[in-house]
């Protein structure tokens, strides 16, 4: 028989109540085992928001590098020059992807890839610019605040002049990527050579106050504690009081295969629920928690539904920086497959653009 977790009575009063969850109320939810409590908790919270709604976007991912200076611990995409499959796209093929984009009628092309020792900073508006020519009507979600830096640092310009100038080339908006776990003792470990997460932050206030809009994560499951996804996470409320420029926050399940940490055991599904949920719990100013289906699977996407999240992300069509890492789920997936899945959730399906305005078809 299903007993509730007891110490979870107070945490459930406020949130039902409305209240504002503080520290000890979300390290107590991630301890719990209580996955149905918390669950239902969190389908509360997204209810109030999004009511019965269940998004997704049409859109295409482009790398245009993996070659990248960082080499993170946890990552299998990236690779130094040299290596045999290390590559950078030319602007020929960039524009050809645009074009297969075009035909499969996206809404949002998403541009991320590696920190490349020599590619100027003019490449990278090229990249934009070429996608741009394509696709003058699509939103560009372009550039982790991680490579924001580093356009910065290798141009000599601040972080506002290298966000004015992408804007100018194209860029609508920023991914989430790069936040991985903010805490230094995390990132020292894990990825010792990118920015901090003082930075990361940084980065992502200043295009806040220029009016770029962005999503946020958090990368879970390898060596971090509770304590430090709670702070992670207060530190993303905390931004989010100031500007209010997040549009959603997307917890990011570690892939260990391939990589430097391969050692560590994969997230259960158990733990991918809770992360969606004490994530729709912890931010309450967020209007918006997505289930990266290329990451969590699309049985476990399809659950998360009613474990807070309100976003199932997109169609995708060819995603590498996870499936390098040994992901099994498909590349891409087609809009009317989401439709199903969305459905057969008891769920509306809404198809919406990179800013959550829906999209008639």
């Amino acid at each position: 028989m299903y007993q509730k977790d007891p110490n979870l009575r107070e945490v459930e009063e406020k949130v039902l109540a409305g209240e504002r969850l503080g520290r000890e109320d979300l390290i107590l939810l991630y301890r719990s085992h209580d996955i149905l409590t918390i669950g239902r908790l969190a389908n509360v919270v997204r209810e109030r928001k999004n009511g019965n709604r269940a998004y997704f976007v049409v859109n295409r991912h482009i790398n245009p590098t993996n070659i990248c200076v960082n080499r993170c611990k946890f990552c299998a995409f990236s690779r130094d020059p040299g290596d045999r499959d290390a590559y950078v796209l030319s602007l020929r093929e960039v524009r050809r992807r645009a074009e297969e984009a075009a035909a499969a009628g996206v809404t949002e092309v998403h541009i991320v890839g590696g920190l490349h020792p020599d590619l100027p900073f003019e490449y990278y508006l090229d990249v934009l610019r070429a996608v741009r020519e394509v696709l003058p009507d699509v939103h560009l979600q372009a550039y982790t605040a991680v490579e924001i830096a580093y356009f910065a640092d290798i141009s000599g310009l601040s972080v506002e002049q290298t966000l004015e100038k992408l804007r100018e080339a194209g860029m609508g908006s920023i991914p989430g990527g790069g936040a991985e776990v903010f805490s230094p003792r995390v990132r020292k470990l894990v990825c010792p050579k990118k920015i901090s997460g003082e930075r990361w932050l940084e980065v992502m206030r200043t295009a806040h106050r220029m009016g770029i809009r962005s999503n946020a994560t958090m990368l879970y499951g390898h060596v971090e504690t509770i304590e430090e996804r709670v702070d992670h996470l207060l530190a993303l409320r905390a931004l989010q009081d100031e500007t209010g420029g997040f549009m959603a926050y997307i917890p990011l399940a570690f892939h260990p295969q391939h990589t430097a940490l391969a050692h560590l055991a994969p997230t259960t599904g158990f733990d991918d629920l809770k992360a969606l949920a004490v994530g729709r719990l912890a931010l309450d100013n967020f209007d918006h928690i997505k289930a990266f289906w290329i990451m969590l699977g699309l049985k476990a996407a399809q659950v998360s539904l009613w474990f807070g999240a309100d976003d199932l992300d997109g169609t995708v069509v060819e995603e590498h920086i996870t499936h390098a890492a040994g992901a099994q789920t498909p590349q891409g997936v087609a809009r009317d497959e989401l439709v199903r899945l969305i459905e057969e959730a008891g769920r509306e399906p809404v198809e919406r653009d990179t800013l959550y305005n829906v999209v008639s078809r």
